[in-house]
């Protein structure tokens, strides 16, 4: 792994944190490549119960790196299909992000703009400090979007709303992010990094199987009928009762104790 992304592990919670403070933390081809790496590498290893996303120094990600854009801009050799296929499959960190069987959470830390907002968006939940900002950016230097922001945009806020956000390129302070639900908390610059890790390590210690499920059921719901939702929340709930985490919490309900999990 480069040295622009970083992890570091401990208690259960993973923290990936894109390491180009000098540019806002832009997106490289070799960032995106560990991040996709790393994260699919996440999502298998048992001992990881949580994953966090944040950025280097004062931003989160600032998108992709309009300098190298340029310097490239109408010289490529590939085909324009053999350039989807590549960017389609950088884009998978998103859906890592999005999908993994365990809780994601991006500390917004500062700017998250065009594709940096569309992976803070692909978490499960953001925690963003005051001085945080985001916008879609892209129509500002004629692009169209990537890395899955238009989905969870309109997922969070509705095609309606989407199109506004998209098509202007408005740039949100931390009270309108929090008013359109785009984040989950606002805190104090300072407290950031604190609220954050009492979230994760809360998620690394709690009943790991049903988080698994209660993710799984989300997305079904997201996708797919009211049918398919009750399907897929059967299955989860068959499987959550036989957990040690669930007998656990039952007797601790009795006893009237706070349960200790052990992620089984």
């Amino acid at each position: 792994m480069s040295e622009e992304l970083l992890l570091s592990v401990e208690s259960g919670v993973a923290v990936l944190t894109l390491n180009r403070p000098e540019r806002l933390n832009a997106l490289t081809r070799t960032m995106l490549s560990d991040l996709r790496t790393q994260l699919a590498a996440l999502a298998e290893d048992p001992g990881i119960g949580c994953v966090v996303l944040t950025g280097g120094g004062r931003a989160f990600c600032s998108g992709g790196d309009v300098r190298v854009q340029a310097a490239v801009a109408g010289k490529a050799e590939q085909s324009p299909e053999h350039r989807a296929d590549q960017l389609r499959t950088s884009m998978e960190a998103s859906r890592l992000l999005h999908d993994m069987p365990k809780p994601t959470i991006a500390m917004v830390n500062g700017v998250a703009a065009g594709a940096g907002m569309s992976l803070a968006l692909a978490c499960d939940l953001r925690i963003a400090c005051e001085s945080a900002r985001m916008t879609t950016a892209f129509a500002k230097v004629g692009l169209s979007g990537d890395y899955g922001g238009t989905y969870f945009l309109t997922q969070l806020v509705g095609p309606s709303k989407a199109r506004e956000l998209y098509l202007t390129a408005e740039i949100l302070d931390s009270s309108r992010l929090l008013a359109l639900g785009l984040v989950t908390r606002v805190v104090k610059d300072a407290a950031l990094t604190e609220e954050t890790f009492a979230l994760a390590n809360r998620f690394a210690s709690g009943p790991r199987v049903a988080y698994r499920y209660i993710k799984r059921n989300i997305k079904v719901a997201e996708e797919g009928t009211l049918s398919d939702t009750l399907d897929a929340e059967a299955y989860g709930m068959l499987r959550s009762r036989e957990t040690a985490d669930h007998a656990e919490a039952a007797r601790a309900f009795v006893e009237k104790r706070p349960p200790v999990f052990s992620g089984k």
